[in-house]
């Protein structure tokens, strides 16, 4: 009876090493995981419809925070211009220092005379609502559209201005990476306009959000694994007296 008994308390305090460590390496992630996210990550809320259907009025989004240098075409950026408004504004890069943009040929915008086949665009709706003049964006410097053309104050609305509407990379203050509420998820990658050079990678969201669930599980398992083992060792504690009673 003796050897039993120390073997369920080595096994006992086994399990509570076991249930400790797991919640203490869940608590890293978990905690980890949220702080990662607040460093790298801003949260926006959108308040119009300028980037429908791929983020619309309401929208919580969340953005990398990122260097203007590492923006590329394609990219949804947040931003902030002087001459459009004191406001953080989210639009798309459609071109970047060097290009030629122009729309609309065959209905189509293009960069570098390349038609861009626009998937996100409104279901029917034409590349630009107007002309956009054939325009070489200056180095250092953005060109950038709104998902829903006709209703977007962006460089078409800013076109006399100096930089023909272009924004400067330093105004780039964070990449879109996904729409967080409603939990419509990451955002679809920008390969149509992988012909013209390289596109952006996503951010490191996924790593954060699979941190952050593998800790809470840990947490929780870890939490629920003692009072188990504790009420499995009773069990197997009271089946031993039974049987050396039955014996005697």
């Amino acid at each position: 009876m003796s050897g039993t008994s120390r073997t369920d308390e080595g096994h006992g305090r086994l399990g509570s090493k076991l249930s400790g460590f797991a919640m203490a390496l869940g608590c890293v992630l978990f905690l980890g995981g949220f702080a990662w996210g607040a460093i790298v990550y801003q949260p926006y809320t959108v308040p119009t419809d300028s980037m429908s259907p791929t983020i619309t009025a309401g929208d919580r989004v969340l953005a990398e925070r990122i260097d203007g240098s590492d923006v590329e075409r394609g990219d949804v950026v947040v931003f902030k211009q002087a001459s459009w408004g004191n406001m953080p504004m989210v639009k798309r890069v459609v071109a970047v220092g060097g290009d030629t943009v122009a729309c609309c040929t065959q209905n189509k915008l293009t960069v570098n005379g390349k038609k861009i086949d626009e998937p996100y665009l409104p279901k029917g709706s034409a590349a630009e609502a107007t002309t956009i003049p054939a325009i070489k964006v200056p180095e250092g410097r953005l060109f950038l559209l709104g998902d829903e053309r006709s209703g977007s104050l962006d460089s078409t609305a800013h076109l006399t201005e100096a930089g023909s509407g272009t924004v400067p990379r330093s105004a780039v203050d964070a990449r879109v990476d996904a729409v967080a509420w409603p939990m419509n998820g990451m955002l679809a990658r920008p390969t149509n306009f992988e012909t013209l050079g390289a596109i952006s990678e996503p951010g490191p969201l996924r790593l954060v959000l699979t941190a952050i669930v593998v800790g809470a599980v840990l947490v929780l398992g870890g939490g629920a694994y003692g009072p188990i083992a504790k009420r499995a060792g009773r069990r197997r504690g009271r089946t031993g007296t039974r049987e050396q009673a039955l014996a005697g």
